[in-house]
């Protein structure tokens, strides 16, 4: 079994100093911890990879030039027979999930990690899981900050960790 931690929207130092110790804390047992973009600082990587030398990443839309210069806007990662794609997403947050649909759909994949609306999400459509762990630091859009833990083995199990 594969254990992951996705984080997104940590907007660090933009509208937060630091992850909050609660998912750090959490991700010292995970295998990878994949961040959905609006870093903001690249400095948030070298953090998370203190919890776990395993950190995928990709920019988004608030992510100034020098993360973009770092990091894919999308990846797809293989963990077992999964295929998982990552990307952040822009646009109305409403339609996030028609966007991501069409990006990713010659990609065979099960699962798509996004972030962007700052709200959690958690749901199957047309046979692909779509995850958004929420916002890590920022409430405009959700009453509660969040963070998942996606566990991978013959399935998925995907929860979403409220703050």
């Amino acid at each position: 079994m594969m254990k992951i931690g996705v984080i997104s929207d940590t907007h660090i130092s933009d509208r937060s100093r630091d992850i909050p110790q609660e998912i750090l804390d959490a991700f010292k047992d995970v295998d990878m911890i994949i961040h959905a973009g609006d870093l903001v600082e690249l400095a948030v990587l070298e953090k998370l990879k203190k919890v776990c030398s395993n950190v995928k990443a990709v920019w988004g839309n608030m992510d100034p030039e020098e993360v973009k210069k770092a990091l894919p806007e999308k990846q797809i990662l293989k963990v077992g027979s999964h295929k998982i794609a990552v990307m952040h997403g822009y646009g109305a947050p409403n339609k996030l999930i028609d966007l991501l649909m069409s990006v990713f759909k010659n990609d065979s994949v099960d699962l798509i990690i996004f972030g962007h609306a700052h709200y959690s999400v958690n749901e199957k459509r047309e046979g692909i899981l779509f995850f958004n762990p929420g916002s890590a630091t920022d409430k405009i859009f959700s009453a509660y900050n969040s963070f998942g833990i996606i566990e991978i083995n013959d399935e998925i199990k995907a929860r979403i960790i409220k703050l």
